[in-house]
């Protein structure tokens, strides 16, 4: 199967690291002209250069932090219109559920969940003028098996697949697909942190990582954190016309963790 980007513009958010780096990385791969953003000038600069030299993708530099209206501004002019939009800029961590007050709830449900209200609301008339365009949020199978640890992580993940299916049928009928993609437990810098949040400090990568699915996430059909490549390949294809079938809808890269047959 051959997936050809060539002549599309793509702007993924939180792309300095992690699953948005991998997602960058791959959307360029397949010919795309990828908007690298992140909160900092800085930082994103750093990753386009590190992303160019390892992939020889063609990367811009759209910094600014979308969970403001000036940041989003600033990406908003270093990107004025995309053929592919990819929501991934995301935050986590453990609190206890009666410990989150309401500044957190607050700061999830911005970051997480109204920058990609905020991005599509902006670029998706684009899409829809020009019959043509992929939006995808990058939610988490945090999203249908809430953690007790995190549950203002899960609630913002959770409105996330409302938002992706009600901009889908905003849509509707004009050759723009809008959906999100169920990312499982997967291995990231952060993640790494997380997990040893969890787990013996002590213990080297490979147990600490077998520990934690073991006692944090046993559902897991993979039973190995999932790649940030993994989610990528989805993400690459999802963006492609060989995907012009599927919107509205609520894709699983979760390794199967969550133990349903619809999300």
């Amino acid at each position: 199967m051959r997936i050809d980007l060539s002549g599309k513009t793509a702007l993924v958010t939180g792309s300095t690291q992690g699953i948005g780096a991998a997602i960058a990385a791959g959307l360029a791969a397949a010919g795309a002209r990828v908007a690298v953003n992140g909160r900092g000038k800085e930082s994103v600069d750093a990753a386009v250069a590190r992303l160019g030299s390892g992939s020889g993708g063609a990367f811009f530099a759209a910094p600014g932090d979308i969970a403001t209206d000036e940041g989003a501004e600033a990406v908003f002019a270093a990107v004025p219109a995309v053929d592919i939009l990819v929501n991934s800029l995301g935050i986590f961590g453990a609190r206890p559920a009666l410990e989150i007050d309401d500044a957190e709830w607050r700061r999830y449900f911005d970051t997480n969940v109204l920058t990609a209200v905020r991005m599509t609301r902006h670029y998706l008339p684009g899409m829809i003028e020009r019959s043509w365009g992929r939006v995808q949020n990058i939610a988490s199978d945090s999203a249908v098996a809430i953690p007790a640890e995190m549950i203002h992580y899960g609630m913002s993940k959770t409105a996330l697949l409302a938002v992706s299916r009600g901009f889908a049928k905003e849509a509707a009928g004009t050759g723009v697909t809008v959906n999100s993609v169920i990312a499982g437990p997967t291995h990231t810098g952060g993640v790494e942190d997380f997990v040893y949040e969890l787990v013996d400090r002590d213990l080297p990568w490979d147990q600490a990582q077998r520990a934690f699915m073991r006692v944090h996430r046993p559902q897991s059909l993979l039973q190995r954190l999932i790649e940030p490549e993994e989610i990528a390949n989805m993400v690459v294809y999802l963006s492609s016309p060989l995907a012009s079938a599927t919107t509205g809808g609520a894709v699983r890269v979760d390794g199967g963790y969550v133990d349903s047959i619809l999300p």
